[in-house]
């Protein structure tokens, strides 16, 4: 969100500076990993879907500046019992915002996606054709090298330690010194949740997993073209959400391999402090993830080639945290991912620049509204 957000001030031509505590575009937050899901349907919330629709503009947008692929649509299979949250809620989507799904019987599947297999005779699939994949590194970085070509500061490896707000503006403080502005836009994802305690943001550990097809020689076949985006609930509370391999994109390392995860808002999951993430892995990173993956996706080696460790916040409704604080009108928060902000993160970044200088919004923002918590 911040990164975007500084790309959509710098395009106005404001007078903008970026703080990070690390690198541009580094594994120690929320926003790595090769590849996060893109969605139009979003099964999440309706108004969602206008968001990833501003952010897909975006992305092109990004995309012919930085003359770069970051995202990559291939349609999406959402799967499940028909009064599932990801069956319901994709379809509540849909309709709200006139959306075309593609409805696929269990022959229909087994005919065009034969790798999504297991389903119960009741389950059903819908087609999401706007799905597909972003690429988070390469956008945070587009996004950076765009703003800084447009005047932008970037001040990297520099943690703010406070900010001041004021009548006449924000202080903020690092260790080498202190600034002040107009307006400040926080958007520290699992860092945020300190900066407001009336929200109850909740940072938890959750581990990115890729896996190998258990033959080396049925490589090629779980590429994206036969195993694109998919999202099921296999029960009340088991999500599996994944995808295949996303080719020479990804690099060398991740390319030829699977990715899979388990949805964490269905998930009981343990409050962490970002600053003492465990990034070891252990068994109980993967257990889950290969037992589904193995009834869902039958033919792939249930020890993941990969475990990288990465952070969630989960807001208490499951919705983002975007807009100006009630606590000051200085101060613009973005945050609250709840698993599933990536997709729509260079729309959140306009939302964000247009909160900062008191314009018009393009979309609905009342539902992600921080005075909600209030």
């Amino acid at each position: 969100m911040g990164a975007n957000a500084l790309w959509r001030l710098a395009e106005r031509g404001v007078s903008v500076v970026g703080f990070e505590q690390f690198q541009v575009s580094h594994p120690l937050g929320s926003s790595h990993g090769v590849t996060r899901l893109f969605r139009e349907a979003c099964l999440e919330h309706p108004d969602l879907t206008p968001i990833a629709q501003l952010s897909k503009r975006l992305f092109r947008e990004l995309e012919d500046l930085s003359g770069q692929e970051l995202l990559r649509i291939t349609g999406g299979v959402m799967l499940g019992a028909p009064d599932s949250d990801v069956i319901a809620g994709t379809r509540a989507a849909a309709s709200v915002h006139g959306l075309q799904l593609e409805e696929l019987d269990a022959a229909e599947l087994a005919t065009r996606f034969p790798l999504l297999a297991g389903l119960a005779p009741t389950d059903v699939a819908v087609l999401d054709p706007g799905a597909g994949v972003a690429f988070p590194e390469p956008t945070i970085r587009a996004a950076v090298e765009r703003a800084r070509a447009l005047g932008a500061t970037v001040l990297e490896n520099t943690r703010v330690l406070a900010i001041e707000p004021g009548e006449d503006g924000v202080v903020i403080r690092t260790a080498s010194g202190q600034w002040l502005a107009d307006r400040v836009i926080l958007a520290q994802g699992a860092w945020l949740a300190a900066e407001l305690p009336w929200v109850s943001l909740q940072p938890i550990r959750t581990p990115m997993t890729w896996f190998e097809p258990a033959e080396p020689a049925d490589a090629a076949d779980f590429g994206l073209e036969n195993l694109p985006v998919f999202v099921r609930q296999l029960s009340e509370s088991e999500v599996l959400w994944g995808h295949g391999s996303v080719g020479a994109a990804a690099g060398p390392e991740k390319g030829a391999l699977l990715k899979a995860g388990i949805g964490d808002i269905w998930q009981e999951r343990v409050r962490i402090d970002p600053d003492e993430l465990d990034r070891g892995v252990k068994p109980a990173d993967w257990r889950q993830v290969s037992e589904l993956l193995g009834r869902a996706v039958p033919g792939i080696e249930p020890l993941p080639a990969r475990v990288d460790p990465c952070m969630v916040t989960i807001s208490p409704d499951d919705q983002f945290v975007v807009g100006p604080s009630p606590r000051h009108p200085r101060v613009i928060v973005g945050g609250g991912d709840s698993g599933h902000a990536f997709k729509h993160g260079p729309a959140l970044g306009e939302i964000l620049a247009r909160f900062a200088l008191d314009e018009p919004q393009l979309v609905d923002t009342a539902f992600i509204d921080p005075a909600r918590f209030a």
